[in-house]
């Protein structure tokens, strides 16, 4: 089963998977870490040093750089197709980019280790069409510098491109407080 190697993959080099099932223990972890169930926390400050490079492949091989996105606040989220809790934020990611569609804001899936062909798939049989940017991080390079040790996670980046928030587990993005936080970056 390629979810299981993948699982397997991630968790050799340090990265916990918080989707619900097999694994669902890790989610109650990482709801008690994250204090309490998804969508009841703020983000939380990032404390950490400067954001790191991001520079991979969309679905169709087009490379994306973080310098190309300056001037826009993103939402940078790590997510599998294998994840549960990531597919069930997609949605709510999803109107939330809407939401501010005449903003300069920017959804930007980061996907774990998989093939374009594995998310096209998931794509396509989604009940809800997700129209932002999906990158590739097939080795987890991205995932290893961004210190990502679980999915979902997400990083809110202002419109210099330091990060300036960060999650680790499913959130529901559209809880107000999370809208306000994101609305208050933008122009």
């Amino acid at each position: 089963m390629p979810g299981l190697t993948i699982m397997n993959h991630l968790r050799s080099n340090g990265v916990a998977c918080y989707c619900r099932g097999v694994i669902g223990w890790w989610c109650l972890l990482a709801a008690l870490l994250a204090g309490g169930p998804a969508g009841a926390q703020a983000l939380k400050s990032w404390n950490g040093a400067a954001t790191p490079a991001l520079d991979l492949p969309d679905l169709d091989g087009k490379q994306h750089r973080l310098a190309g996105y300056r001037g826009r606040v993103l939402l940078v989220n790590f997510w599998a197709t294998w994840c549960e809790p990531c597919r069930d934020e997609m949605p709510a990611m999803q109107r939330l980019r809407q939401r501010f569609a005449d903003k300069p804001f920017t959804v930007v899936a980061v996907n774990a280790g998989e093939s374009a062909a594995r998310v096209h798939e998931y794509l396509a049989k989604e009940k809800v069409a997700l129209d932002f940017v999906f990158l590739r991080d097939h080795s987890g390079a991205a995932m290893k510098a961004w210190r990502v040790r679980g999915l979902p996670a997400s990083f809110i980046l202002g419109a210099d491109g330091r990060i300036l928030y960060s999650q680790l587990g499913e959130l529901n993005w559209d809880d107000e407080r999370l809208v306000a936080q994101i609305a208050r970056l933008l122009p």
